[in-house]
């Protein structure tokens, strides 16, 4: 049985001050992932600590920062999160390393109304840190300024600190941009992205490839963003530019630890399910849970002394015939299931949990917990935040209680033999599973497409390990 498992990386443990910074784009697209990427390898060449942050919700971008830094990314997003747990998982995991690197997502001011509520830019602010800018450059040289003036000026407040040039044509090209950059902003270039034949992060019809599945290729596209950096960044001026941030004792994070019998969770983390937060994990193990990683496509079954499983998201759809052929696997997590094993499933677990899913005429068994038959669509069917109130008895949250989540579906159901109003969960926005609600329920499993992330929503670790220890007793 092919098990590892995972103990919880506190770092050096040394409580030093450390330097931050945002990286953020004009749109999605706009190249801020290259660079982040890039500047966290090269630092790392530098034998630097670095702790990297992605501004959620995301999960691929974060493997890839993970990667590259060599130490867990950890997400921080203003709308599933307080601005304490923010600040708290800021400095708690920040401590010790020499930098902290944090990716926005989509543009600068981008959130979720027309006053740009829970952007990268509103995040910056939270933590007063400098924001580096990239620009896509492509077909325009003297109007760069013109956007770069507009960032700075919607928001005097935020500090605009560099500006790093993408997709450069040309020596000359790049010298017209950073002169005007330069002459009308005050805020100097500290660095380019030349012009690319192709993408350097593998790509399919979600985006980035996942770095699970690229194998040594996602080794080399970290390497060549590291040399893109060392040779076209002004490294030195960018660590100048970071804030120095002082590790506060008092969000120490102590507060969160049972002393609670211990319990074992398995976890599905393989090809086919990738999506975790490390967060998720940091706050089962400090509720008491050991986890035990756990290869749904090569492992013969699950182990035997389970007290609970977490089945995250990821791309069932492309292990499905891998996932389909370990019969004995798919097996043993429905018995489990049927004997009252505490599950947690959500999006790609849920799908596994369901009974087959089709893709291109052809059907593939899964664990069949639920009589539920998925498909793919080309468009997404769940895209972004959401909110979803409980309204039935489940394993693992109280009724009544409201969860902040997000979606990130492709996935379709096909068929279902149930009925809306016996899902437990009522979306207050979002889509959820069917007839605007969500979670499966069966026995002590509840499946569900919308994500958590355990900082904004403490219950959901207390409640998978509390069904946990009932099930040990």
């Amino acid at each position: 049985m092919n098990l590892q498992r995972i103990e919880k990386n506190n770092g050096s443990g040394k409580r030093h001050p450390f330097s931050s910074l945002i990286i953020a784009g004009l749109s999605g697209g706009s190249g801020k992932s290259v660079a982040t990427v890039g500047l966290i390898a090269a630092l790392k060449r530098q034998g630097k600590r670095v702790v990297p942050f992605k501004k959620g919700p995301d999960y691929i971008d974060a493997g890839w920062m993970t990667l590259a830094a060599g130490n867990p990314c950890y997400n921080l997003d203003p709308y599933l999160m307080t601005p304490e747990s923010i600040a708290e998982s800021f400095h708690v995991h920040g401590a010790g390393a020499d930098f902290a690197i944090i990716e926005g997502n989509r543009g600068l001011y981008d959130g979720v109304n027309v006053d740009g509520g829970f952007s990268t830019a509103e995040l910056a602010l939270q933590l007063d840190l400098p924001v580096v800018l990239v620009v896509n450059c492509s077909k325009t040289t003297r109007t760069v300024a013109a956007m770069v003036l507009g960032c700075r000026g919607l928001e005097p407040r935020l500090r605009l600190a560099g500006v790093i040039l993408n997709q450069i044509a040309t020596p000359r090209h790049e010298s017209i941009i950073r002169q005007a950059v330069e002459k009308y902003t005050g805020i100097p270039v500290v660095g380019i992205i030349p012009r690319m034949k192709k993408d350097i992060f593998p790509m399919r019809h979600l985006g980035v490839t996942p770095h699970q599945e690229s194998g040594t290729a996602a080794d080399t596209a970290v390497n060549e963003l590291a040399a893109i950096a060392e040779r076209h960044f002004d490294l030195e001026k960018i660590q100048v530019l970071m804030e120095p941030v002082d590790y506060s004792p008092a969000l120490s994070g102590g507060g969160n630890v049972s002393d609670g019998k211990k319990v074992t969770i398995g976890i599905l983390r393989d090809m086919a399910f990738q999506f975790y937060y490390e967060e998720n994990l940091e706050a089962l193990q400090a509720q008491g849970a050991e986890l035990v990683m756990i290869d749904a496509l090569t492992a013969e079954r699950l182990p035997d002394n389970l007290d609970g499983l977490y089945i995250g998201g990821g791309f069932p759809e492309t292990s499905a015939r891998e996932l389909a052929e370990n019969v004995t696997f798919r097996n043993s997590v429905r018995e489990a299931a049927e004997q009252g094993l505490p599950i947690y499933a959500e999006c790609g677990g849920l799908i596994f949990l369901g009974r087959s899913i089709i893709l291109d005429g052809q059907e593939f068994p899964l664990a069949g917990v639920f009589p539920v038959t998925f498909g793919m669509s080309r468009k997404p069917q769940g895209h972004g935040y959401s909110i979803f109130k409980v309204e039935q008895d489940n394993p693992f949250y109280p009724k009544g209680a409201t969860v902040k989540g997000h979606e990130f579906r492709y996935s379709t159901v096909d068929s279902w033999e149930g009925k809306p109003e016996q899902l437990a969960l009522v979306m207050q926005r979002g889509t959820g599973f069917q007839g605007k609600r969500d979670g499966l329920i069966k026995n002590n499993v509840l499946a569900l497409y919308t994500h958590v992330l355990a900082p904004g929503t403490p219950e959901w670790a207390r409640g998978l390990v509390r069904a946990a220890r009932l099930h040990q007793l």
